[in-house]
Protein backbone atom coordinates (compact mmCIF):
# COMPACT_ATOMS: atom_id res chain seq x y z
CA UNK A 1 0.00 0.00 0.00
CA UNK A 2 1.15 3.53 -0.80
CA UNK A 3 -0.36 6.49 1.06
CA UNK A 4 0.15 10.14 0.16
CA UNK A 5 -1.01 13.15 2.16
CA UNK A 6 -2.46 16.40 0.80
CA UNK A 7 -2.72 19.52 2.98
CA UNK A 8 -4.61 22.74 2.27
CA UNK A 9 -7.09 25.30 3.57
CA UNK A 10 -7.30 27.58 6.57
CA UNK A 11 -7.57 24.53 8.84
CA UNK A 12 -4.39 23.01 7.32
CA UNK A 13 -6.24 19.70 7.15
CA UNK A 14 -4.57 16.54 5.90
CA UNK A 15 -6.45 14.38 3.41
CA UNK A 16 -5.01 11.15 2.05
CA UNK A 17 -5.05 8.94 -1.00
CA UNK A 18 -4.16 5.27 -0.50
CA UNK A 19 -3.23 3.08 -3.46
CA UNK A 20 -3.05 -0.68 -3.75
CA UNK A 21 0.48 -1.33 -4.92
CA UNK A 22 -0.58 -4.37 -6.94
CA UNK A 23 -3.60 -3.01 -8.81
CA UNK A 24 -3.41 0.78 -8.62
CA UNK A 25 -6.93 1.01 -7.22
CA UNK A 26 -7.30 3.82 -4.71
CA UNK A 27 -9.40 5.22 -1.89
CA UNK A 28 -9.71 8.87 -0.88
CA UNK A 29 -9.71 9.58 2.85
CA UNK A 30 -11.07 12.84 4.31
CA UNK A 31 -11.26 15.08 1.23
CA UNK A 32 -10.89 18.57 2.69
CA UNK A 33 -9.67 21.72 0.98
CA UNK A 34 -6.94 19.76 -0.86
CA UNK A 35 -9.51 17.72 -2.80
CA UNK A 36 -8.61 19.34 -6.16
CA UNK A 37 -4.97 18.36 -5.71
CA UNK A 38 -6.00 14.86 -4.72
CA UNK A 39 -8.11 14.44 -7.86
CA UNK A 40 -5.34 15.88 -10.04
CA UNK A 41 -2.91 13.28 -8.73
CA UNK A 42 -5.41 10.47 -9.20
CA UNK A 43 -6.15 11.59 -12.75
CA UNK A 44 -2.45 11.86 -13.59
CA UNK A 45 -1.92 8.29 -12.46
CA UNK A 46 -5.08 6.98 -14.10
CA UNK A 47 -6.23 5.54 -10.78
CA UNK A 48 -9.62 3.97 -10.21
CA UNK A 49 -11.20 5.40 -7.04
CA UNK A 50 -13.25 2.70 -5.35
CA UNK A 51 -14.34 4.53 -2.18
CA UNK A 52 -14.29 7.81 -0.28
CA UNK A 53 -13.69 7.14 3.42
CA UNK A 54 -14.50 9.69 6.13
CA UNK A 55 -12.93 9.46 9.58
CA UNK A 56 -15.63 11.85 10.77
CA UNK A 57 -17.92 14.59 9.46
CA UNK A 58 -16.44 17.85 10.70
CA UNK A 59 -16.37 20.56 8.04
CA UNK A 60 -12.63 20.56 7.42
CA UNK A 61 -12.61 16.82 6.65
CA UNK A 62 -15.53 16.85 4.20
CA UNK A 63 -15.49 20.30 2.57
CA UNK A 64 -13.93 18.91 -0.61
CA UNK A 65 -16.27 15.93 -0.94
CA UNK A 66 -18.30 17.69 -3.62
CA UNK A 67 -15.16 17.98 -5.75
CA UNK A 68 -14.60 14.23 -5.47
CA UNK A 69 -18.24 13.49 -6.26
CA UNK A 70 -18.04 15.57 -9.44
CA UNK A 71 -15.13 13.47 -10.67
CA UNK A 72 -16.03 9.94 -9.59
CA UNK A 73 -19.05 7.86 -8.67
CA UNK A 74 -17.21 6.05 -5.87
CA UNK A 75 -19.44 5.61 -2.80
CA UNK A 76 -18.83 7.62 0.37
CA UNK A 77 -18.48 5.78 3.69
CA UNK A 78 -19.30 7.33 7.10
CA UNK A 79 -20.16 6.00 10.55
CA UNK A 80 -23.90 6.54 11.21
CA UNK A 81 -23.25 8.34 14.51
CA UNK A 82 -21.75 11.24 12.55
CA UNK A 83 -24.67 11.62 10.14
CA UNK A 84 -26.13 14.54 12.16
CA UNK A 85 -22.82 16.39 11.76
CA UNK A 86 -22.76 15.58 8.05
CA UNK A 87 -26.35 16.73 7.56
CA UNK A 88 -25.55 19.94 9.48
CA UNK A 89 -22.64 20.96 7.26
CA UNK A 90 -24.22 24.34 6.43
CA UNK A 91 -24.53 25.14 10.14
CA UNK A 92 -20.94 24.01 10.69
CA UNK A 93 -19.73 26.40 8.01
CA UNK A 94 -21.77 29.24 9.48
CA UNK A 95 -20.24 28.58 12.91
CA UNK A 96 -16.83 29.44 11.43
CA UNK A 97 -18.17 32.30 9.27
CA UNK A 98 -17.56 30.34 6.07
CA UNK A 99 -19.59 29.73 2.94
CA UNK A 100 -21.04 26.22 2.71
CA UNK A 101 -19.14 23.75 0.52
CA UNK A 102 -20.35 22.28 -2.75
CA UNK A 103 -23.37 19.99 -2.31
CA UNK A 104 -22.20 16.79 -0.64
CA UNK A 105 -25.11 14.44 -1.29
CA UNK A 106 -25.48 11.69 1.31
CA UNK A 107 -23.08 8.90 2.29
CA UNK A 108 -24.02 5.70 0.50
CA UNK A 109 -22.33 3.26 2.87
CA UNK A 110 -22.17 2.93 6.66
CA UNK A 111 -18.93 2.25 8.50
CA UNK A 112 -18.84 0.21 11.70
CA UNK A 113 -16.04 -0.89 13.98
CA UNK A 114 -14.69 -4.23 12.78
CA UNK A 115 -15.51 -3.60 9.11
CA UNK A 116 -12.91 -4.17 6.42
CA UNK A 117 -12.73 -1.86 3.40
CA UNK A 118 -10.90 -3.49 0.49
CA UNK A 119 -9.43 -1.84 -2.60
CA UNK A 120 -7.55 -4.09 -4.96
CA UNK A 121 -5.43 -6.37 -2.80
CA UNK A 122 -5.12 -3.81 0.00
CA UNK A 123 -7.49 -3.26 2.91
CA UNK A 124 -8.19 -1.06 5.90
CA UNK A 125 -9.71 -2.33 9.13
CA UNK A 126 -12.23 0.14 10.54
CA UNK A 127 -11.91 0.97 14.25
CA UNK A 128 -14.68 3.01 15.90
CA UNK A 129 -12.92 5.64 18.03
CA UNK A 130 -15.45 8.13 19.46
CA UNK A 131 -14.46 11.12 21.53
CA UNK A 132 -13.61 13.81 19.00
CA UNK A 133 -17.01 13.10 17.47
CA UNK A 134 -19.53 10.32 18.15
CA UNK A 135 -18.87 8.49 14.88
CA UNK A 136 -15.14 9.04 14.54
CA UNK A 137 -13.27 6.06 13.06
CA UNK A 138 -9.69 5.31 12.10
CA UNK A 139 -8.40 3.16 9.25
CA UNK A 140 -5.71 0.63 10.16
CA UNK A 141 -3.65 -1.40 7.69
CA UNK A 142 -1.79 -3.70 10.06
CA UNK A 143 0.24 -5.50 7.39
CA UNK A 144 1.46 -2.16 6.07
CA UNK A 145 2.15 -0.69 9.51
CA UNK A 146 0.03 2.41 9.00
CA UNK A 147 -3.13 3.96 10.44
CA UNK A 148 -5.02 7.02 9.24
CA UNK A 149 -6.23 8.45 12.54
CA UNK A 150 -8.16 11.61 11.65
CA UNK A 151 -8.45 13.95 14.63
CA UNK A 152 -8.16 11.30 17.34
CA UNK A 153 -4.47 11.81 18.06
CA UNK A 154 -1.73 14.12 16.78
CA UNK A 155 2.01 14.38 17.16
CA UNK A 156 2.29 15.48 20.79
CA UNK A 157 -1.42 16.08 21.27
CA UNK A 158 -4.94 14.66 20.99
CA UNK A 159 -8.13 15.80 19.29
CA UNK A 160 -10.26 18.61 20.65
CA UNK A 161 -13.45 17.64 22.45
CA UNK A 162 -15.19 21.01 22.80
CA UNK A 163 -17.24 20.64 19.61
CA UNK A 164 -20.74 19.08 19.62
CA UNK A 165 -20.57 15.38 20.44
CA UNK A 166 -17.03 15.52 21.83
CA UNK A 167 -16.04 13.87 25.11
CA UNK A 168 -12.51 13.95 26.55
CA UNK A 169 -12.61 10.77 28.61
CA UNK A 170 -14.13 8.87 25.71
CA UNK A 171 -11.41 10.16 23.39
CA UNK A 172 -8.61 9.06 25.73
CA UNK A 173 -10.23 5.65 26.09
CA UNK A 174 -10.35 5.33 22.29
CA UNK A 175 -6.67 6.21 22.04
CA UNK A 176 -5.70 3.73 24.74
CA UNK A 177 -7.78 0.84 23.40
CA UNK A 178 -7.26 1.26 19.69
CA UNK A 179 -4.00 3.15 19.10
CA UNK A 180 -1.73 2.31 22.01
CA UNK A 181 -2.37 -1.40 21.39
CA UNK A 182 -0.79 -1.15 17.91
CA UNK A 183 2.90 -1.99 17.40
CA UNK A 184 5.22 0.90 18.28
CA UNK A 185 6.46 1.17 14.68
CA UNK A 186 2.96 1.85 13.32
CA UNK A 187 2.89 5.14 11.40
CA UNK A 188 0.04 7.43 12.44
CA UNK A 189 -1.17 9.69 9.65
CA UNK A 190 -3.01 12.51 11.37
CA UNK A 191 -5.74 14.92 10.33
CA UNK A 192 -3.53 17.93 11.08
CA UNK A 193 0.20 18.33 11.46
CA UNK A 194 3.03 15.88 10.80
CA UNK A 195 2.85 12.09 10.95
CA UNK A 196 4.09 10.27 14.01
CA UNK A 197 4.37 6.73 15.38
CA UNK A 198 2.69 4.83 18.17
CA UNK A 199 6.01 4.39 19.95
CA UNK A 200 6.83 8.09 19.84
CA UNK A 201 3.45 9.07 21.24
CA UNK A 202 3.61 6.36 23.89
CA UNK A 203 6.79 7.84 25.34
CA UNK A 204 6.36 11.57 24.70
CA UNK A 205 2.73 12.62 24.31
CA UNK A 206 1.85 14.59 27.46
CA UNK A 207 -1.80 13.61 27.20
CA UNK A 208 -0.91 9.91 27.32
CA UNK A 209 2.05 9.61 29.68
CA UNK A 210 -0.05 9.47 32.89
CA UNK A 211 -1.93 6.52 31.44
CA UNK A 212 1.19 4.66 30.29
CA UNK A 213 3.24 4.82 33.46
CA UNK A 214 4.96 8.13 32.74
CA UNK A 215 6.07 10.65 35.31
CA UNK A 216 3.43 13.28 34.65
CA UNK A 217 0.60 13.39 37.17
Amino acid sequence: MRVEGFTAGQFAQNGYVAWCGATGRAVVVDPGAAAPQMMARLAAEGSEVTAVLLTHAHLDHVEGLGVIREATDAPTYLHPADLPLFDGIVAQAAMFGLDPPLPLGSPERALHGGDTVRFGRSAFEVLHTPGHSPGHVIFHAEDDGVAIVGDLIFAGSVGRTDLPGGDYRTLLDSVQRHVMTMPDATRLLTGHGPPTTVGHERTSNPFLLPHDGGELA
